[in-house]
């Protein structure tokens, strides 16, 4: 997404004059903030720099052997498949080799890919030529797919900034036989063709978008690693097992929901074991959820719809009453506030009032038969005791005479 703030053009900010490192992170997708930019550690011996391809959907380490210092934001031709290819740095120092400690790269890997040089003019024009070949080449190789009905979904096209490899990204929930797939797009593209497999959460993170809660995706922004997600942590959540509520725009459930697990498993602690099942004189009363914040255990009775809401102390003590063979009379409810202030009746009054589709209605019926300029005048009432007819003789007979 593009940085509103700065008015980024061509991938790099222009206003704001922070290189690619402003505060709201939209020039970059996967920002990593370099909190050591400004203090005289930054200028390390570490000689390996972060490089972000496709604005941030892929990065990668690269060692700088050249004798030129990088700053976060500058386009730089580094080492491809049979090329070069170009991306922008994302980060410098020593914030590289804690990304590469996250991330298990060694710093003495000597496959490490090397930085070639500042990204000149013809770099940049190859670069952008290419950039605008990946959307036809994704809208043909999913026709190419469509028609060897091979059971996949081609999500993703990256094309090398010189033009010699391609990279395709698809998904598919089983493998996928593609030898003779690869030598269609070898022979229609004119590149050397890669295959990579993701997963729907990745295909999301290089989509991007915002989710449900009003912010940009989290795979999106900061998440690299994906744990696996099941109805097991919204059980431990009291949330309703809804597909449509607990999924994403991956289709899989919200990476969110692990995100406060820990803290209700904790809470759950405090609560007593083997209570599902508690013994009154009215039946068996069965837990149909515990609520963490009030600390409370909500059951229901049999041949009810009530719920009960007790306390820890009270489901505790009924068990140990059960396992001595003592069956309490009720289970002793306690009253539940919602803690909402009463709303107070407001002193609006409408001085518009409200205006229905019948009385729209109305109004053009009345238009159409002829009613316009507002309702008809009625006439004032007449003297019941002489006759209507008379005086429209009477005032027939005055004209006459004059």
């Amino acid at each position: 997404m593009g940085c509103e703030n700065c008015g980024s053009s061509n991938g790099k900010p222009s206003g704001c004059k922070s290189n690619g490192g402003c505060s709201t992170g939209g020039c970059n997708r996967m920002n990593v903030h370099d909190w050591l930019v400004n203090l005289p550690i930054s200028d390390s011996s570490c000689r390996v720099v972060e490089i972000s391809f496709n604005k941030g959907s892929r990065k990668d380490f690269y060692r700088n052997t050249t004798t030129h210092l990088f700053e976060k934001g500058d386009m730089v031709s580094v080492e491809g498949v049979s090329g070069f290819d170009v991306g922008e740095i994302s980060l410098t120092g020593e914030t590289v080799r804690l990304q590469m400690k996250k991330r298990g790269v060694e710093e003495n890997n000597p496959e490490m890919k090397k930085v070639l040089r500042h990204a000149n003019e013809r770099d940049l024009q190859s670069w952008e030529q290419n950039k605008k070949r990946e959307r036809d080449a994704l809208v043909r190789s999913r026709a190419i797919a469509k028609q060897l009905n091979l059971d996949l979904k081609m999500s993703e096209v990256e094309i090398q900034a010189d033009g010699r490899k391609a990279t395709f990204f698809y998904i598919a929930d089983d493998r996928v036989d593609f030898r003779e797939l690869i030598k269609i797009y070898a022979g229609e593209f004119r590149v050397k063709v890669e295959m990579k497999q993701i997963g729907a959460r990745q295909e999301a993170a290089k989509v991007g978008g915002v989710g449900s809660c009003g912010r940009e995706l989290c795979c999106s922004t900061w998440l690299t690693d994906f744990k696996s997600v099941n109805t097991t942590a919204a059980r431990y959540q009291n949330l309703s097992i809804n597909q449509t509520k607990l999924s994403g725009q991956c289709g899989r459930l919200k990476c969110c929901l692990n995100y406060e697990l820990d803290t209700y498993l904790d809470a759950l602690q405090n609560f007593p074991d083997n209570t599902d099942t508690l013994q009154v004189s009215k039946g068996n009363a069965l837990l149909i959820k515990k609520d963490i914040f009030k600390n409370l255990m909500w059951y229901v009775l049999p041949d009810s719809n009530k719920q009960y809401p007790i306390t820890i102390e009270r489901a505790r003590k009924i068990r140990q009453l059960n396992m001595q063979g003592t069956v309490p009379d009720s289970l002793e409810p306690v009253e539940v506030s919602t803690g909402k202030p009463k709303e107070s009746e407001s002193g609006y009054v409408d001085l518009v009032g409200q205006i229905s589709l019948q009385t729209l209605e109305k109004t053009e019926r009345k238009k159409r038969h002829g009613h316009q300029g507002g309702r008809p005048q009625q006439r004032p009432p007449q003297n019941q005791n002489q006759p209507p007819n008379r005086n429209r003789r009477d005032n027939r007979d005055n004209r006459n005479r004059k």
